[in-house]
């Protein structure tokens, strides 16, 4: 999503006040100056939400552990304390993600439209903003991993860094398939309005039984790959049907009220596990692929964006809030694909240490939590310092010779190939 800029329209110069809180009430108040008084706040907000779920989720609900080899393992802290399952309907947000991802993608492609831009080009503008990212971070890492190898990293730490950073990428290219899908969605939402997201939702359900059903013994183990597009595509289809006006509050309260009462159902009624990530150990994910209980809780997450709308447009009309949003909107693939490098890049050297309490500890205590509570401001700033860096690559690669082009991309898809073996 870009911002224009806007900085020789007419309006108010800020004062220039002295300080550092001063400095940056002057830049929030320039940021909102520049914004078009046109532009929807409130899914730009709604983004910034889901985009702060995923680092936060990754982080609070993935831990490390030292193994008895020196090398980092993969643990989490739903396996010894269950109880804290609730936190993953907070924390996993792809419903709000693929909601407003459907209504900025519609409204992206009529505005296309009507500037005469074909869909093939409107796609290829959208999947090379979507892939640059992608490709520096896997380049990164493929040179990282030889070099992290000669300086005596394990390889199960490698091993583990691969699958961390591989970990958020899967909504890439999910996300890539909506987006070519978007069309069709188009079509559908015209035609149905939010009901069009109706047969995703049975699609899954039928799947799920299947799997889940007294016959699943006698079911392919593949069959639950079947949810993967029509799972995460239910709440991308209500987010077109969103952006082109075919949902509004009474379908906004049909969505909430729904998916909170399928969601229980499913809870208690037909024992379906309560966390929404993944746990390792665990004999069914909610996730991977998604499952009905995912499909509930996305409805109501964007049942409470539908209604909320309004009023989260109407706080952000204040440039201190308003501001954020933007910066973190700007920077939406960098914080996707680099937050798990950037605690990485802490945890790693952690490990030559031992065992540190948040980081390498086994997270199996609350005392666990709360020293992992006090890493993430650690994390988030490794992670600002590293993205001022690395976002440059989110912007058009002009100027770029193709040599190093075509560098960077044999040097993804060594990763992806090392990625894959490992994963």
């Amino acid at each position: 999503m870009t911002f224009p800029d806007h900085r020789n329209a007419p309006g108010p110069r800020p004062l220039h006040r002295a300080g550092l809180r001063g400095r940056l009430a002057d830049a929030a108040a320039r940021t909102d100056a520049r914004t078009p008084p046109d532009r929807d706040r409130a899914l730009d907000g709604l983004r910034a939400l889901a985009l702060l779920s995923v680092p936060a989720g990754h982080w609070l609900l993935g831990g490390l552990v030292l193994a008895p080899d020196g090398s980092l393992r993969n643990a989490s802290p739903l396996s010894a304390m269950p109880f804290l399952a609730p936190a993953s309907w907070f924390l996993q947000m792809l419903g709000i993600f693929f909601l407003v991802g459907g209504a900025a993608s519609v409204l992206s492609l009529r505005r296309a439209a009507g500037r005469g831009v074909p869909v093939s080009v409107w796609l290829r503008t959208r999947v090379a903003r979507l892939g640059r990212p992608v490709l520096a971070v896997t380049a990164a890492w493929a040179v990282l991993l030889p070099v992290l190898h000669a300086a005596g990293v394990p390889e199960g730490t490698l091993r583990t860094a691969a699958v961390l950073v591989v970990q958020p990428l899967w909504f890439v290219g999910v996300y890539l398939v909506l987006t070519a899908l978007t069309p069709c969605c188009a079509a559908a939402a015209d035609r149905l309005g939010g009901w069009a997201a109706a047969p995703l939702l049975l699609c899954v359900a039928v799947v799920d039984l299947l799997r889940y059903g007294p016959w699943a013994q006698s079911v392919p183990s593949w069959t639950g790959l079947v949810n993967l597009v029509p799972g995460w595509l239910f709440a991308y289809q209500l987010g077109v049907a969103w952006g082109g006006g075919r949902i509004g509050r009474r379908g906004g309260w049909v969505l909430l009220t729904g998916g909170v009462a399928l969601f229980a159902v499913l809870l208690v009624a037909f024992g379906y596990p309560a966390s929404m990530v993944g746990v390792p150990g665990a004999a069914r994910t909610n996730s991977h692929p998604p499952s009905l209980l995912v499909i509930a809780l996305a409805g109501a997450q964007c049942g409470a964006a539908v209604l909320l709308r309004d009023r989260i447009g109407r706080w952000l009309r204040r440039p201190g809030l308003w501001a954020p949003v933007v910066v973190l909107n700007l920077s939406a693939m960098t914080v996707l694909c680099w937050h798990q490098s950037a605690m990485l890049a802490v945890a790693v050297p952690g490990g030559l240490l031992g065992t540190v309490p948040g980081l390498t500890a086994p997270p199996d205590s609350l005392g666990w939590i709360a020293a992992r509570l006090c890493w993430l401001p650690v994390f988030a700033g490794v992670l600002v310092a590293a993205g001022s860096r690395v976002r440059r690559f989110e912007a058009p690669w002009t100027g770029v010779p193709r040599r190093i082009r075509a560098a960077v991309a044999a040097l993804a898809s060594g990763f992806a190939v090392y990625a894959f073996v490992v994963v």
